[in-house]
């Protein structure tokens, strides 16, 4: 186990946050190492001033666990830092059971899902050895082999979806977790803002621990608080809606302005003289947009605020405001007027692309704008837009590399091995669920941990990655790369000695429409 030195230790409180045992308590401004401790080395990496060391001489109630290269020492009854391997009467075992697909779902083709999954599976440390589960069974009149483990991966990340309009930073800004770097913000897709969270150059890096704690956290469904540099605050939670800068965003965004006024034209002709969408990316006007015209309208004269990209659209600039944009009040929407054009009486519609907000403007004998209220007409156009609108989610990919352990364990000839997963011979899943296999060279790959079972990734304070990998194959073509005969078993035998969780795989679960309510539009 490690001690601290007091001489050195500040009471800093790095080491008790970063334990992954909770083995680090402060006492009296100092930090104390219980019995919990695995001799993982977690709390020297955090520590700013070196206080905590290894104690020399073996420990007579504590085993080495060599699953991993961390190599914890667990005293009996104890969890490694891993958190998946118990010291039981001396011996390491596995601490979660195997994780098991139910055959009337995996029993439909052998190409579809494997016969075990690599949650709760344990691994190969070091890669000499064979998988810790390599099965056989019929299928379908096929006999089918999977060979499965959980692989610590260091070249691994998370890409986070957030389903929002809001604002939360620059490209490439830092995210950081408590202060210490995550990942960035990476490039925006359509409705959802990106992050790009661990990285082998993140998880090898100084603050490499807090970024393997937050991945595993996220992933596994846990609540996390990020905060991007120069930008926002978020709190993401797998499946739930993001909160942003303390307030939570229901809906993903319908489209950019543009599209908007190009989906909805009609519902708005015989209800307003003129429409402004505010959106981020583009805001659309509604008279001078082609959807526009073929809706009737002619060009009003209001020109709204941003700069021009084509007829009806305008690049809007991001900020804090309506529609993710920096206009907070809605009358700045409206950044001019031609009068020669523009009539007494007429009026403006100023909305966003979720329909959360609205306001509507006359135009007055001088050339100025007063609100007024919304009539019913126009409450339910926009209605239409915010109930057209999607559940806002946050959603979770991992992409990962595999290599080392997790292909020796499974043949010899570890090239074979990537010849026949780029070749379809070989179906590679991740915790049982479907992946996207990069082209090029190496076994690279993207999958959704909502596809996965509850809670299927560990991290090991290498630091890296604990991700569950199977291989399906038939039992030809396992034979042909050379496979490792010697640890083939029959699926059944397996699950007469091992603890099973059986799991159902299915769709994506969580995905919802928004119900209609009088919450549902936020007027003014």
């Amino acid at each position: 186990m490690f001690a601290i030195d007091h001489d050195r230790c500040t009471g800093c409180g790095l080491c008790v946050r970063a334990c992954p045992v909770g083995a680090v308590q402060i006492s009296e401004k100092k930090a104390a190492i219980g019995r919990e401790c695995v001799s993982c080395g977690t709390c020297l990496k955090v520590c700013p001033v070196e206080a905590p060391s290894a104690v020399v001489g073996a420990d007579p109630e504590a085993v080495v666990c060599g699953h991993c290269p961390v190599q914890c020492t667990v005293r009996e009854g104890y969890l490694g830092a891993c958190r998946r391997y118990r010291n039981v009467g001396g011996e390491i075992v596995r601490d979660r059971p195997l994780v098991v697909p139910r055959r009337e779902q995996a029993g439909r083709g052998p190409e579809l899902y494997p016969l075990l999954t690599g949650v709760g599976a344990g691994n190969t440390y070091p890669d000499c050895i064979p998988s810790p589960y390599i099965v056989s069974s019929e299928v379908a009149g096929v006999d089918v082999v999977t060979v499965v483990t959980e692989a610590p991966l260091s070249y691994s990340q998370l890409e986070v979806k957030i389903d929002t309009n809001l604002d939360i930073g620059e490209e490439g800004a830092r995210v950081k977790r408590d202060g210490r770097v995550v990942g960035a913000v990476a490039t925006e897709q359509y409705g959802a803002k990106m992050l790009s969270l661990g990285g082998v150059n993140v998880l090898t890096r100084q603050d490499g621990i807090w970024a393997a704690r937050t991945l595993v956290e996220l992933a596994n469904g846990q609540e996390v608080r990020l905060r991007v540099e120069g930008g926002s605050t978020i709190v993401l939670q797998l499946g739930k809606p993001p909160v942003i800068d303390g307030v939570p965003d229901a809906r993903m965004r319908v489209g950019c302005g543009s599209a908007t006024v190009g989906m909805f034209a009609e519902h708005f002709r015989g209800v307003v003289d003129e429409a402004v969408i505010l959106d981020h990316h583009i805001i659309g006007l509604l008279s001078e947009h082609p959807a526009g015209a073929a809706a009737g309208f002619t060009y009003s004269g209001v020109v709204p605020r941003g700069r021009k990209s084509t007829k009806g659209r305008y690049f809007g600039d991001p900020g804090p405001g309506w529609g993710g944009t920096a206009i907070v009040n809605p009358r700045e929407a409206i950044a001019g007027v031609d009068l020669n054009r523009a009539r007494p009486g007429m009026t403006v519609l100023v909305t966003e692309t979720t329909g959360t907000h609205a306001a509507l403007f006359r135009l007055r004998e001088d050339g100025d704008w007063e609100e007024i209220p919304l009539p019913p007409p126009v409450k339910a156009a926009v209605q239409t837009i915010a109930d057209t609108c999607e559940y806002a989610r946050v959603s979770v990919m991992i992409r990962a590399g595999v290599g080392g352990s997790a292909r020796a364990g499974v043949t010899r000839h570890p090239i074979l091995l990537t010849r026949g997963v780029h070749t379809g011979k070989v179906r590679l899943t991740c915790g049982g669920a479907e992946v996207f296999l990069m082209p090029g060279g190496g076994i690279n790959f993207i999958a959704d941990v909502e596809k996965m079972p509850a809670a299927p990734f560990a991290w090991v304070p290498t630091p890296a990655l604990v991700v569950p990998v199977e291989y399906t194959m038939t039992r030809k073509t396992f034979e042909e790369l050379g496979g490792r005969r010697e640890a083939l078993r029959p699926l059944e035998d397996v699950l007469k000695e091992v603890r099973v969780e059986w799991w159902t795989p299915g769709m994506v679960a969580g995905r919802q429409s928004l119900e209609k309510g009088p919450n549902n539009l936020l007027s003014r």
